[in-house]
């Protein structure tokens, strides 16, 4: 059976229960009431949208459990409701969750990244074209070889912090 929630001010629910008292109840009142107001035709209603729709999920937790899920969501930055909403996705679609200061911080190597991907065509370009000798070549070489290590150094960054993530999100806390 489906379940119909909503909210009201304290005035209304009031009224409405002293209405109700001698009709059976909230409950049955309500009941009545939609009943009433099905009976008319029924409008189609608009075309099923493509977009999934979100469902709510109630948990349970004592008072001890609510206080460590309030502890672990604080430490890595989110709320009670994002940090469950993160686990239970990396849990069924198997992707990596991140954290807003992960996300900042993998826009800024992306960023690096980009500004090392230019320099190397730049100098790749200059060694295409130029007939260098001497010093100028060693130069140029010299300054390839540092971006190389500086672009390796920020893809084994990348790779620990995507694997750090996966092993956080995977593995129950102690």
């Amino acid at each position: 059976m489906d379940r119909l929630s909503l909210r009201v001010t304290p005035d209304l629910i009031r009224r409405f229960d002293a209405a109700a008292a001698d009709q059976g109840g909230r409950s049955r009142l309500l009941r009545r009431l939609m009943e009433g107001a099905a009976q008319g035709a029924f409008p189609e209603g608009p075309a099923a949208s493509p977009e999934p729709r979100s469902c709510k999920l109630t948990v349970r937790l004592t008072e001890v459990e609510m206080a460590l899920l309030q502890a672990e969501a604080a430490s890595v930055g989110l709320s009670r409701t994002q940090w469950s909403v993160s686990l239970i996705r990396r849990r069924l679609e198997g992707r990596a969750q991140f954290t807003p200061p992960e996300a900042v911080a993998l826009i800024e190597c992306r960023r690096h990244l980009r500004r090392i991907g230019v320099n190397v065509n730049q100098i790749a370009r200059a060694l295409n074209t130029a007939v260098m000798e001497g010093a100028v070549l060693g130069l140029e070489m010299a300054q390839l070889d540092a971006h190389q290590l500086e672009l390796r150094g920020w893809v084994e960054a990348l790779g620990e912090a995507f694997e750090g993530n996966l092993a956080y999100w995977s593995e129950p806390v102690p």
